[in-house]
Parts: C-alpha cells; structure tokens; sequence
C-alpha cells in the first residue's frame, strides 16, 4: 500500500469514527497530494456544501466517502525526504562585545519533518530564523541550501525560502483576491487560478471570511491567510516565528495539526520551522525541538547525551516539601527543586514513571498536574 493510500485509508477511519472536523481536513489533504484540478474542484463543490449544510453530518459523511474513492485511484507519486535541504554549520552570530551572541548552531533539515524553535524571549529565536532565511547575515560558519532546481536569482530563492514574521503587513482588497494575485505572478491561468485560490482557502478553514478585508480578520485569522499565500507559492523551506501568538488554546493545537499535515504532504513535503512559547503543544507536533539559552543550542535528541538520563518529573501539588521526600524516600530522589510554583523531581535513571505515580496515588496526594519531562526540552527551562 502507497503512502497516499495509506492517508486516504486514515480518513475513511475518521469518518467512520464520525470525525468529521479533522476527517475533513484530512480528506482535503489528499485531494490536493493529485494535483488533479477536477479533484480539487469537487473538493471545493464539497466545501461549500458542507458549510451551507451544517447540520447535515450524515450527508456530509457519505459525500465525502465517495470523494474518497475517487482520490484513491489516483496514482500519485512519492516524493523523497531523505535528501537534506538545509545544512547549517557552527552557525555563529554576533553583535559586538558584550553584546548578545548566537552559536554555534549546526542543523540538518530535511522534508516533511517540523522542527520546534523553543526558548525564552530574548535568546536567538527570531535571529536563527532570519539566519536560516537569509533575511539577516552570519559571522562564521556555513549554509548549504539543496533545492529541487537551482535559485536563479535572489526572488526565486525567496520563493522556495520563506519566512512569515510574527507580525505580518497589512493588505488591501479581499482576502480571496490577494491569494489569486499571488498566483497571477506566476502566469497561471484564471481558470486554474480560481480553483488553487478556492482549495487553498477550503483548506486552511477561510472559506467563510474568502470576501473579508484585513480590518476584518482575527489576528488567527490573519495568519493563516500568510499561510496559504506562502503555500501557493509552494515552497520548499518554510520558516514560522511565533505562529501561534495571540491565538487561543484550541486554535493552537488546530494550526499546528494543520502545518503537521501539510508539512507530510505526499508530493508537496515542505520541511518547516516554527518558533514559539507553548513548549509542549510544539513538542506534539515536531519531529526534533531545538531550544536556545542564551544563544547557545541543545536539542531533544538524547543520541547528544548519556544512554540512560535521569527521570525528571513536574508535579503541581499543594503537599509540602516534607511529604513528598518522604514519599519519594523509597527512591532514593536525587534533588526536589521547587520552580515556578511547581515542584520538579530528579530520580536515577532507574526509576520508572509509572512507580512515582503509584507512589503518589498510595500516598492519597493530590496532583493537579504530572509530567514526566526527561526527554522534553522543559528540562532545560527548569535544570
């Protein structure tokens, strides 16, 4: 079975389940791995009739099953994400003496993988990110780009290389017309220009706000319209800072589901980097967390550390000090800092989580919150 019916099977999975909020998206992910323009023109067909049906879950389910088994006919060809497209060498950046300082920084990455960009303000985020596009230059150290095809110039490196800021300029006109003259500049024709402008916008939840201005979006809003117009550029590097700043909870973890899926695109993989301050919603989604302290770099990846590291363990808890020591006696804990609020616990590589938790549990102590942070680039926010 190839990759594209493999996704097209985990769909029919969704609606079978009756989840049809992320089947949806889903579905449309691979409408548009074909390619195919009929396709994509049933799958906007499909769009509005489903948000002029709300109510109609059962249709909505049938059509799209049917739809399906259109989209599983169609051969489409994998496209390899084994080549690295970024290589990044004892990157250093500098800004005089005493003055903030960035490196060494050295990645490898490749596409379809998400790379998390974590660390608090002030520590090279947003200098890496603009290294890494080419917006702001490096003192020392090497960037090898690998593209499908050789830049001409420098507008075609942007194409293939982009990079959204966290704060975005203001546009005029429609959102839906924007996005189609972004297409018009690279000569494709209006008929095949209305259909990719349309599945765009079905697919990154816009199809209701297609005719709004700027004024009259959400600041999450806002960001995904900077997300499709980068996205019908088809590029091969996309670069994020703070995609999710001003977004709610449930709007993060959709936009970051929604980059996961479109980063694994069968034909169309994009290798993605994106900062921000919500750790662990970034943690779920990325294939490796690279995080910055004071410009210096460390990852998640414990390949870089000893074979077996210590279990490190966030408690929330009203208990005081003396009661979990003592819970934890049998386990001979190593240190119990108090960080924040919260209490975080250092046991020998030994220990098992889940016999801190029965502990705990035996204990009657209540817990409010409990992670096991060993491998999570928390650990280097609280160590």
């Amino acid at each position: 079975m190839t990759k594209h019916q493999q996704r097209v099977e985990e769909v029919f999975r969704f609606f079978d389940n009756r989840d049809i909020f992320l089947g949806f998206r889903k579905l449309l992910d691979c409408a548009m791995d074909t390619q195919n323009m009929e396709l994509y023109k049933t799958a906007v067909e499909l769009t509005d009739w489903k948000e002029n049906n709300p109510e109609n879950s059962e249709g909505l389910i049938e059509k799209s099953k049917l739809f399906l088994a259109e989209i599983e006919k169609i051969n489409v060809k994998e496209y390899p994400t084994d080549v690295s497209v970024l290589q990044a060498d004892n990157i250093h950046k500098s800004y005089g003496s005493n003055r903030f300082s960035l490196g060494p920084v050295s990645l490898e990455i490749k596409k379809g993988q998400v790379y998390g960009l974590v660390g608090e303000n002030g520590n090279g985020k947003t200098t890496l990110l603009r290294i890494l596009a080419k917006e702001i230059s490096h003192n020392k150290g090497q960037l090898k780009y690998q593209f499908d095809e050789n830049p001409k110039d420098e507008y075609d490196l942007r194409t293939k290389l982009v990079y959204i800021p966290q704060r975005t300029e203001r546009w005029y006109g429609s959102l839906k017309d924007n996005l189609k003259f972004v297409l018009s500049s690279y000569g494709i024709n209006s008929e095949e220009n209305e259909t990719r402008t349309l599945m765009m916008i079905a697919r990154l939840g816009l199809w209701n706000y297609k005719h709004l201005k700027w004024n009259e979006l959400s600041s999450g809003y806002k960001m995904r319209f900077e997300l499709a117009r980068t996205l019908l550029r088809q590029p091969e590097i996309l670069l994020l800072d703070e995609p999710l700043a001003n977004l709610d909870v449930l709007a993060q973890q959709v936009i970051l589901e929604d980059l996961k899926a479109i980063s694994n695109s069968v034909n169309n993989p994009i290798a993605l980097i994106l900062s921000s301050q919500q750790l662990y919603e970034v943690e779920k989604i990325s294939d490796k967390v690279i995080f910055l302290k004071n410009g210096k770099y460390q990852d998640n990846d414990q390949k870089s550390e000893t074979e077996l590291p210590d279990l490190i363990v966030e408690i929330d808890t009203e208990s005081p000090r003396e009661e979990l020591l003592h819970v934890f006696q049998p386990f001979n804990i190593k240190k119990l800092n108090f960080n924040g609020g919260i209490f975080v616990a250092y046991f020998s590589p030994e220990t098992k989580f889940s016999d801190v938790l029965s502990a705990l549990g035996n204990a009657k102590i209540t817990v409010t919150y409990i992670r096991n942070i060993s491998t999570s680039t928390r650990r280097f926010f609280v160590g």
